[in-house]
């Protein structure tokens, strides 16, 4: 009996342990993580996230102005995929604070990439802020912790000039391209 016992124990354990696991997509974003990145993952750890890129980190040279420096990930081929702002700057431990999307194969849940319009964003999120700077405007979606940047040349003419003006989700041409996709941690 106790043989049966142990023997059942051991295939279960097999069975069990032999199940696959889903990998994880390299290219997928969501709220806490872009593929094997997460918003707990240090700068120190990411030459093993990246094991199959590049990553250049480019050191001002005076540590004691405090500023960020960003991290480059560039895949084998060359490929600019990532920059990466740690929250603390020059420092190992520090986690990653903000991800700023190069490569149109970085696409969201819901599909939204560089190569997406505003018409994808407004109809797969909701829209939490429009900010109006200068040149640009940022649409963000607090669902995702992701911003949005759409230069103001894809806007009317009657908004591209006026910085004071509050901009309406129903003002922007659903045509709009992005021109930049950060995620903020």
């Amino acid at each position: 009996m106790k043989n049966t016992i142990f023997t059942i124990l051991i295939v279960i354990m097999l069975i069990t342990s032999c199940s696959k696991e889903k990998p994880v997509d390299p290219f997928l974003i969501k709220k806490h993580h872009i593929g094997l990145l997460t918003d707990s993952t240090t700068v120190k750890e990411l030459d093993a996230v990246f094991s199959n890129d590049s990553v250049v980190r480019y050191v001002a040279g005076d540590e004691f102005t405090g500023s960020v420096n960003i991290i480059e990930i560039f895949d084998k081929s060359g490929k600019k995929l990532l920059d990466l702002s740690p929250k603390e700057a020059l420092d190992s431990t520090s986690v990653i604070s903000s991800v700023r999307i190069n490569d149109e194969r970085y696409r969201t849940e819901k599909n939204i990439s560089l190569l997406s319009t505003f018409k994808d964003i407004k109809d797969n999120y909701k829209i939490s802020k429009i900010d109006n700077l200068i040149n640009t405007v940022v649409v963000s979606v607090n669902e995702i912790n992701a911003s949005f940047t759409i230069d103001k040349k894809e806007l009317p003419s009657s908004l591209r000039f006026d910085m004071d003006a509050t901009i309406d989700p129903i003002q922007i041409p659903e045509k709009a391209k992005i021109k930049y996709f950060m995620i903020h941690w």
